[in-house]
């Protein structure tokens, strides 16, 4: 009995950190929504604004990397080679959003009022970003999905 409950306590565990990440990655996209309302404009939105959601964008990259795939992974290997195989072909295309993301959080995370930054330069890594992001959402809901139907 106590196995069935720790298996039953390790799934739940498993449930709370991708429902988790999920909520993370559905805020990450609102709020980038909410930043491109800017595109186009003649000033950068308030720093605030700019930090705050690459605060949550390299939150939800981060847990991604160290927490969801890990247990991806570990899945995958419990759960059989064609599982195994579709992580390795995803993570790399991954890995490249991450890139992009690093890139925009160093450009623009943590700037103050004094640094001058092109609104134009902004559109286009905010740009450059979006597609990052969306590439990365579909490449996450194609493992999730297959792992989900698999195991």
């Amino acid at each position: 009995m106590l196995d069935a409950t720790s298996e039953k306590s390790d799934i739940e565990c498993k449930n709370t950190a991708v429902s988790n990440w999920l909520a993370e990655r559905s805020q990450v996209i609102v709020m980038y929504c909410k930043l491109s309302g800017y595109r186009n404009q003649t000033k950068l939105p308030e720093n605030e604004q700019i930090n705050g959601f690459c605060d949550v964008l390299i939150d939800y990259v981060s847990a991604g990397h160290f927490e969801v795939y890990q247990q991806i992974a570990s899945d995958c290997e419990i759960n059989g080679p064609t599982s195994i195989q579709l992580l390795n072909e995803l993570y790399p295309d991954i890995s490249k959003t991450t890139d992009v993301v690093v890139d925009f959080n160093e450009k623009y995370s943590k700037m103050n009022d004094e640094q001058e930054q092109s609104m134009i330069r902004f559109d286009s890594d905010l740009s450059i970003l979006g597609e990052a992001i969306a590439k990365r959402v579909d490449l996450e809901d194609n493992l999730i999905d297959t792992l989900k139907t698999k195991h």
